[in-house]
């Protein structure tokens, strides 16, 4: 704002009247003398040799090769985590993977399958992509089209037989209120698909481990197909949502692992959290995990920090962690007189 000035005066000079700036500070170089060094073994150090990895021969065991990884961060996490998860199926309670569809793109469905019938893994929630890609293994052993080339052509995301799939599933779903993880576990086994064996959906309707599905319409390619109904898909994830509100009602003393999901899983277990809560379940003893390739907001907030006290996160490839996380839970349970299987 320009400073007032009285019609009869004369205006004050350019730059008269406002604030100067002050002229820069000169520093001179600190005289280090003064300084005082402290003796090392005075001082706590977070690192100590006895944490280090050591190198194992090729014929080791994978309880040999376990013991080897250094005690330091994500190896220590791993520890961590395996040991809840451990923990937890000691005690009966609930572990639940929240998977994102890269876990099943990248070939780790059979270590999923593995770990539900050992008893491990007792629940599982989905975002809406993983169905697709369950489905179509199923279906021909093979998913994961060339998006780039396909989306040239208007060709991608069009596959027939999934989109039908999908739609009867949702309608049953719908109908029978079963929700759409069920229906579409129910689908690939009636069908007898030729790799039905590597459905992990398939697997969690044959063991009856609760599969919730939930859809964010539009983000999905079977969305595009004049069969789908909304109708039919909300009804279906709206009733798998309130089937995982069950599970976490029960989620005291369990493990709620988000694996590979940065968006939707996370505001998933949010809420899911709020209404147990609500509900008079106060989850004070949960241990939330994230594992995937980075670090998100949503999953460091969400699953990490704000619903729980205890939060594990690890960062690396699902198609290595996985299956580093399967070996190190059974070799926790084998430690604790538990080979694993219910």
């Amino acid at each position: 704002m320009k400073p007032r000035v009285h019609p009869h005066q004369d205006p004050l000079p350019e730059g008269e009247g406002k604030p100067q700036p002050a002229p820069p500070k000169r520093y001179e170089p600190v005289d280090l003398s003064g300084v005082q060094p402290i003796p090392i073994a005075s001082r706590e150090n977070l690192v100590r040799v006895e944490a280090f990895g050591r190198p194992v021969s090729t014929s080791a065991t994978v309880k040999d090769f376990l013991a080897s990884l250094p005690a330091i961060l994500g190896a220590e996490s791993l520890r961590e985590l395996a040991a809840a998860i451990a923990g937890a199926r000691a005690r009966g309670r609930p572990v639940v993977f929240a998977m994102g569809a890269h876990v099943v793109k990248v070939g780790c469905g059979p270590l999923v399958i593995d770990l539900m019938e050992r008893g491990i893994v007792t629940a599982i929630a989905v975002n809406g992509a993983f169905p697709i890609h369950d489905f179509e293994i199923a279906l021909i052993g093979e998913t994961s089209e060339d998006v780039g080339e396909n989306v040239r052509n208007g060709r991608f995301g069009m596959a027939r037989e999934t989109a039908e799939t999908f739609a009867r599933a949702a309608r049953r779903a719908a109908a029978k209120r079963i929700g759409l993880g069920r229906a579409i576990g129910d689908e690939v086994l009636a069908a007898n698909l030729p790799n039905a064996r590597l459905s992990v959906l398939a697997a969690a309707a044959r063991l009856g481990v609760p599969a919730s599905v939930h859809v964010a319409v539009g983000t999905d390619t079977i969305h595009m197909h004049p069969g789908i109904s909304g109708a039919d898909l909300g009804e279906a994830s709206h009733t798998d949502f309130k089937l995982m509100a069950a599970v976490v009602c029960d989620l005291e003393g369990g493990v709620w692992a988000n694996i590979g999901s940065a968006v939707i899983l996370p505001e998933v277990f949010l809420k899911l959290v709020t209404i147990a809560r609500n509900l008079g379940h106060p989850l004070g003893d949960v241990t939330a995990a994230n594992l995937d390739m980075l670090s998100h907001y949503r999953t460091s907030a969400n699953v990490l920090a704000r619903p729980v006290k205890r939060g594990i996160s690890i960062l690396g490839h699902h198609e290595i962690l996985l299956p580093l996380l399967r070996v190190a839970v059974l070799d926790a349970l084998e430690s604790d007189g538990d080979d694993g299987r219910a």
